[in-house]
């Protein structure tokens, strides 16, 4: 056996592999990598609602982009809109996170944290897609992402309060009615 493969088996027998990463107890106990580097520590956004949304770029829901941006600007004071890219459904994602932060700066203006791409389904999911699709760690609901663009709402305390689908539109009485309740 080649060392490098002793040294894969090795760290995981030690730490468990990928899908069985800790997910932390509370949403503002995640600390996620930024698309442009840096870190987006969600313990900076208690005390508002944080919209969370798997993005791509040439997707036909890609245009949402511009109405998470409209709903960033309307409500700044009160939601946090993060977005994390990937490429989970149809290859809509193939770019690297430097190509994804300047299709979303040029055609679409994006002022919102956006994470590093991740995987939000299936044995590489993101610790926090855990979190928001398991009611074990969520304590409200079981879900499944089924498509680019689907949103969380979590509240003021931290808490899960909704999820929307793909086809939602951010702009919709739907959102827009969660976000000011």
């Amino acid at each position: 056996m080649s060392s490098h493969l002793l040294l894969i088996l090795n760290f995981l027998f030690l730490f468990g592999g990928a899908a069985k990463a800790q997910v932390p107890a509370s949403i503002y106990d995640f600390k996620v990598a930024g698309l442009e580097g840096g870190t987006i520590d969600f313990s900076k956004f208690k005390g508002k609602k944080i919209l969370i949304v798997n993005t791509a770029s040439e997707c036909g829901n890609t245009p949402q982009y511009a109405d998470l941006e409209a709903l960033h600007e309307k409500y700044k004071d009160k939601l946090v809109i993060v977005g994390f890219p990937a490429n989970d459904f149809g290859a809509q994602e193939p770019g690297s996170n430097a190509e994804i932060a300047q299709f979303c700066k040029k055609t679409y203006k994006v002022k919102f944290p956006m994470a590093a791409k991740i995987s939000v389904k299936g044995s590489e999911m993101a610790p926090i897609y855990h979190w928001l699709t398991e009611k074990k760690h969520n304590k409200y609901m079981d879900s499944e992402v089924k498509w680019n663009f689907q949103k969380y709402l979590i509240n003021e305390k931290g808490e899960l309060v909704a999820m929307f689908a793909h086809r939602t539109n951010p702009s919709s009485q739907e959102v827009t009615s969660a976000i000011e309740k």
